[in-house]
């Protein structure tokens, strides 16, 4: 009998529902499903609507586990997503689904499950280094916000950590930076600043606005900021793009805030095994990433220089990166015992892990 997964990237703008079936290629692409989040008042609906689907011979799916990676921290298998008002409940859907092998996991803690089985085309070198075998990994997810996770070594694959260290304090490592920190503050009316409010999509939009409220002249962008319907960090680096200096300057300082959140993650997971970039900017700005502006500051960590040399980092580039983590953990929940390396994902179901589906 064919083992059938289904795995889940459930976010605040969109979730996708995919079904895997295990063959001798690998994990291989049945069926998927995107849904516009905000137009369904829960996930549970979603869920309905895409079992209820009937599978292309026209049987019902047998499913063997499941994964949903939800973008949101979880505890005791329940999540709430950051920017959307639904619970994810892990034994809930134990219960609807008739399976005892379900896990609900962190958006970004999920990618830790799918770095031993990237193909290629999944990801970017920023960094060659000298990976050690064993070593732990970690993830910097620069999107909207600033998501971390680390994954960790055992015999059966890795076991992945969450991390809230996005909100970490922001440590200013020049007057620069002090300077932002401290106009940060008063116009959020906060008593401290994240990293995630600096090094992230909303932050490149914190240090334009900052750049531009100290701008003496006019400038193209000054009466966008004040509009809550802009898309101000897209415009930023549109911007700079185009060779405007003071959002080339934001820019910058943004790219080398990044760096230092990728330090200090690498030194507090002491990632020998390698440090991974994901998220929609990190794709957006892979020049950036690959610059000495970056990999400077990660490697700006004193005596702990040569380690940060030596770490290999890339950047997963990959359209639904999450859908494929999360098919690879619902393999593993469904074979627990089986060897990290025993299941990859076949050429054939990577190329519709990137397509939209029905």
């Amino acid at each position: 009998m064919t083992t059938t997964v289904l795995a889940a990237d459930v976010g605040g703008t969109k979730t996708v529902l995919a079904f895997y079936d295990l063959t001798e290629h690998g994990l291989c692409l049945q069926r998927q499903h995107r849904y516009a989040s905000r137009s369904w008042p829960c996930f549970d609906q979603i869920l309905t609507d895409f079992l209820q689907r009937e599978g292309p011979d026209g049987s019902p799916t047998r499913l063997a586990s499941a994964c949903f990676a939800v973008a949101g921290p979880v505890q005791q298998g329940q999540a709430r997503l950051t920017n959307l008002d639904w619970v994810v409940d892990q034994r809930q859907l134990a219960r609807s689904l008739g399976l005892s092998a379900v896990e609900v996991v962190n958006d970004i803690a999920v990618l830790v499950y799918g770095l031993p089985h990237l193909q290629p085309a999944m990801a970017v070198e920023l960094q060659a280094g000298e990976p050690q075998t064993g070593g732990t990994v970690a993830i910097l997810s620069l999107g909207t916000g600033l998501g971390m996770a680390i994954g960790i070594p055992t015999p059966v694959g890795l076991a992945s950590c969450p991390s809230e260290g996005g909100h970490q304090e922001f440590s200013p490592c020049n007057p620069r930076e002090w300077q932002l920190r401290q106009w940060l503050l008063a116009d959020l009316g906060l008593e401290r600043l994240s990293v995630e409010r600096v090094a992230s999509g909303t932050g490149l939009g914190h240090i334009g606005r900052w750049l531009l409220s100290t701008h003496p002249g006019s400038h193209p962008l000054k009466a966008q900021c004040a509009n809550p319907t802009v898309d101000l960090p897209a415009r930023v680096a549109a911007a700079a793009a185009q060779g405007d200096a003071l959002c080339q300057e934001a820019l910058a300082l943004w790219t080398e805030a990044c760096g230092t959140a990728a330090a200090n993650l690498l030194l507090t997971s002491l990632s020998t095994g390698g440090l991974w970039l994901a998220g929609g900017v990190t794709a957006k700005q892979l020049p950036q990433l690959r610059s000495p502006r970056f990999l400077g500051r990660l490697q700006r960590v004193g005596r702990f220089q040569p380690l940060a040399a030596k770490v290999p980092i890339h950047a997963l580039i990959a359209p639904d990166t999450g859908l494929f983590a999360a098919a690879q953990r619902a393999y593993q929940l469904a074979h627990p015992l089986a060897g990290p390396d025993l299941v990859k994902i076949s050429p054939a179901g990577m190329q519709a892990v990137g397509q939209h589906g029905s």
